[in-house]
């Protein structure tokens, strides 16, 4: 049946990286079902998963948590897999574990200004401080080249984000010397130019698993790793710094509450059964947007993410467009909200939030091209269930609204 109106759907407020609706709510009038933003895909394979984790009565630090670990990893040819309570809480971890730790303010990790806020987060949590480059404005990533021209002596990490899925240049980076965290929370799926899927190159990965992800847990996240000692590592820091034996209250470091339940390994076990066809379902739904939108593109300046290029492919998680310039983007989403479409401004730039300015001066025109990525992103409804009848009146009411 129909996803569209859906009681399993991801209301828009829900999502995450969907920051809060500045154009204010405007109720539907179109009395057709609305289209969601986002919608999960759970079947029954999800649901006797975890109804048989509550059955075992073992719901916490038990047999699915290192099953799920163990084909996660696998899937992305990485060697250890280390889930967590969110893709933010691996990011912490991450990177204490390649020495952004107890850090003096001097001390700098270079990331993206264009990603979901808990990025930059994470760098402060420690102490240290993000330092921002422009992205590229075709892939909207970091590129190896700005990420050189940033790094001093007091650099001591480099955070890239495969923003939108598509793979950023991580082996350009690697030649910088650089210790890397790659921020994968949002291309589960994506493979690199080398044929390496993102999370496969070595590097601590993060992966996020919310429910518009790829893959979802419901909450949670995991990080990726070659390395045993970053395994041993970030295992540990997760359940408040417990030694490696698991003896009870045996605590040899600092540590947090980050695990991730048996009951959430468990739904993420039945959702790596189903990933090749979730990720299929995407591909499709993307390309018919792609055909469908290409005419508006064409006739307002309307502009679509990148397509694949020289061998790296891009995992679908959201589909961004950007809205031609000068046109009212929050009017855009006011006006689509009244047909019943849901859509969020994807994203902001985290330099200009009130926080980021405040503490560390930023203000408008540091990074442009990141800044009108921003000012124009319009996310639109996106999930693999999504039919082709619910694009195209997507596509319908946009052309409506930017092109009556």
């Amino acid at each position: 049946m129909s996803a569209a109106g859906d009681a399993g759907a991801v209301s828009a407020s829900d999502v995450e990286a969907a920051p809060a609706d500045t154009a204010g709510a405007t109720a539907p009038t179109d009395p057709r079902p609305p289209v969601p933003l986002a919608r999960p895909v759970i079947g029954v394979e999800e649901e006797q998963a975890v109804l048989d984790v509550l059955r075992s009565r073992h719901l916490s630090l038990g047999p699915r948590v290192p099953a799920f670990e163990q084909r996660f990893a696998a899937r992305v040819g990485a060697a250890h897999g280390c889930a967590v309570s969110s893709g933010t809480a691996g990011l912490h971890l991450a990177l204490r574990a390649v020495g952004v730790e107890d850090c003096a303010k001097e001390d700098e990790v270079i990331t993206s200004p264009f990603s979901f806020i808990a990025t930059a987060n994470a760098v402060l949590f420690e102490g240290a401080t993000p330092v921002f480059v422009d992205v590229d404005p075709d892939t909207l990533n970091v590129t190896p080249d700005a990420v050189a021209s940033a790094v001093t002596e007091r650099t001591k990490a480099l955070l890239p984000v495969h923003i939108f899925g598509y793979p950023a240049d991580v082996p350009g980076m690697e030649r910088l010397g650089v210790p890397i965290v790659e921020d994968g929370a949002q291309a589960l799926g994506a493979v690199h130019a080398d044929g390496v899927p993102v999370g496969g190159h070595g590097n601590p990965t993060i992966f996020a698993f919310y429910a518009n992800k790829q893959l979802t847990t419901g909450e949670g996240g995991l990080v990726t790793t070659d390395d045993a000692a970053v395994k041993q590592r970030i295992d540990s820091e997760r359940n408040q710094g417990r030694a490696p034996d698991m003896q009870w209250l045996d605590h040899d470091r600092l540590g947090f509450n980050y695990r991730l339940s048996d009951l959430h390994c468990a739904l993420g076990l039945a959702q790596l059964g189903r990933l090749d066809d979730m990720l299929a379902d995407r591909d499709r739904v993307a390309a018919w947007y792609r055909e469908a939108l290409a005419p508006l593109a064409a006739r307002t300046g309307l502009e679509l993410l990148c397509e694949d290029r020289g061998g790296n492919k891009r995992s679908w998680f959201v589909y961004v467009v950007r809205v031609p310039h000068g046109v009212d983007r929050d009017e855009t989403i006011r006006a689509l909200a009244g047909r019943g479409i849901q859509t969020r401004p994807y994203l902001p730039a985290i330099h200009l939030f009130a926080f980021y300015r405040e503490r560390f001066g930023y203000c408008e025109g540091q990074f442009p091209v990141a800044e009108d990525a921003a000012a124009r992103g319009l996310s639109l409804p996106f999930f693999p269930e999504m039919t082709q009848e619910q694009v195209a009146r997507v596509v319908e009411d946009l052309t409506a609204v930017l092109a009556p």
